[in-house]
């Protein structure tokens, strides 16, 4: 009786220990799928050296690895728009993007700056963005001419998104075709006026 009571315990044991060491792994894991996801896209800074904006990436697979680490994940970038030449600088900018991870964010930039606005041409709101089809565009005032801000490098963004306006997509488009065709674009308002001229 006394073995069986053993062998109750030892099996107790082991799956105690297997549920602590498969918790700790999964925590690990899941620590460091979320720092590579975290981690990832390009992320707009101010260079420490030169005091303008930079694009940069961060090594997400870095990060990942070292997610686990006390204090980590650690930062490092895998790309700056100074690289080469500047490769062996010091990475100051780094503490731009853990003070404010999101903030340096494209995405997040681009998102904050269409929220709650509208469209310029039509009026409507611009509305949720979404990122893979139908995206609005920005609209420049010198010459009026709407475009994507995939047009725009990185390190350009924030002084375009500060002197653009937001276009929706259906605007953007409509303007591009009409940019791209005038041949075929009937402006009604031209044609009312002219109407009204021949009476």
């Amino acid at each position: 009786m006394n073995r069986v009571l053993v062998y109750f315990f030892l099996g107790a044991l082991a799956l105690t220990v297997l549920y602590v060491l498969a918790v700790t792994v999964f925590s690990a894991a899941w620590n460091g799928v979320r720092a590579y996801w975290r981690s990832r896209g390009t992320r707009v800074v101010v260079c420490p050296e030169t005091r303008r904006y930079v694009a940069v990436e961060l090594d997400a697979a870095h990060a990942a690895a070292t997610a686990g680490e006390e204090g980590g994940p650690e930062l490092r970038l895998r790309a700056c728009t100074r690289w080469p030449e500047r490769r062996d600088c010091d990475q100051d900018c780094v503490h731009q993007i853990e003070n404010a991870p999101d903030g340096c964010a494209v995405r997040a930039m681009l998102a904050d700056f269409y929220e709650g606005r509208t469209c310029a041409l039509c009026g409507h709101e611009v509305g949720e963005i979404h990122w893979h089809d139908h995206k609005p565009a920005l609209l420049r005032l010198e010459d009026h001419r709407t475009f994507e801000w995939q047009e725009i490098a990185p390190e350009s963004l924030p002084e375009a998104l500060a002197t653009h306006l937001p276009v929706c997509w259906n605007c953007h488009v409509a303007e591009s075709f009409r940019l791209e065709h005038p041949e075929l674009v009937l402006d009604r308002e031209s044609k009312s006026a002219a109407a009204h001229a021949h009476r």
